[in-house]
């Protein structure tokens, strides 16, 4: 469960949750075997500040989503500042083994980009004459690294050397977004993986946005708790 410690307002209405960006909605797609779940969640609560925390049930899964502003603490003597940035934390907790899981988070189609990715990142950038925005979450690398900090199933850790193996992994498609392909879960596994957007006048060269994308789970999750604490504060 995400952020259990914090408390949450049931919504009465579920929307998609998505990111808004200058180049349109980011959203997330979540596929359990061959069965695409629904884009509005079984369930969505409100948390302190502006968060919200999705999830979908199904028999052999349950699937969250958290959406939380982000800070990625630039600093300002090497970039540039943001005009925004926004994550999203997805977890999935198997409640019976699972092949095949794929979790997607992509911009309309037609919006063109191209691949940004670097060592442990995978990454996109669209760009105009105006606006820079880069997504980006965690490669094949990445992925085998979180074993160790218990992000994924510790037994991912040996998989650091099929990382191009393709039965799993991360698709650009035609560079509007991302899908991560995981490899198989057994129940009481869970897996988090991290998505950030960030977004930069295009007329800024100091590469802020591609290092504001890189965060992990945990990193985005330590500071969306602390932050909603802090607006927690505010209104007593």
């Amino acid at each position: 469960m995400l952020l259990p410690a914090l408390p949450r307002t049931p919504l009465r209405s579920s929307e998609q949750p998505a990111i808004v960006t200058p180049f349109g909605p980011l959203t997330f797609v979540t596929t359990i075997g061959n069965t695409t779940l629904p884009l509005r969640p079984d369930e969505q609560f409100q948390l302190p500040g502006d968060r919200t925390v999705s999830r979908w049930v199904t028999p052999g899964a349950r699937v969250e989503l958290l959406l939380t502003p982000h800070d990625p603490a630039l600093d300002p003597e090497h970039w540039g500042p943001l005009a925004g940035c926004r994550a999203a934390v997805w977890r999935i907790d198997a409640l019976t083994p699972l092949e095949r899981v794929r979790f997607s988070a992509g911009l309309s189609e037609g919006t063109g980009g191209g691949y940004d990715g670097g060592q442990a990142l995978a990454a996109i950038t669209v760009e105009d004459e105006t606006t820079r925005l880069t997504v980006g979450g965690s490669d094949e690398e990445a992925i085998c690294q979180a074993a160790d900090a218990g992000e994924v199933p510790r037994r991912w850790a040996a998989l650091i050397d099929e990382v191009h193996d393709h039965s799993w992994g991360v698709d650009y498609g035609d560079y509007h977004g991302m899908s991560w392909t995981l490899p198989p879960l057994e129940a009481g596994d869970h897996c988090e993986l991290p998505v950030v957007a960030a977004w930069a006048p295009a007329a800024d060269e100091s590469a802020n946005t591609w290092y504001a994308v890189m965060p992990s789970p945990t990193a985005l999750l330590t500071q969306a708790a602390a932050a909603a604490d802090t607006a927690l504060e505010g209104e007593r």
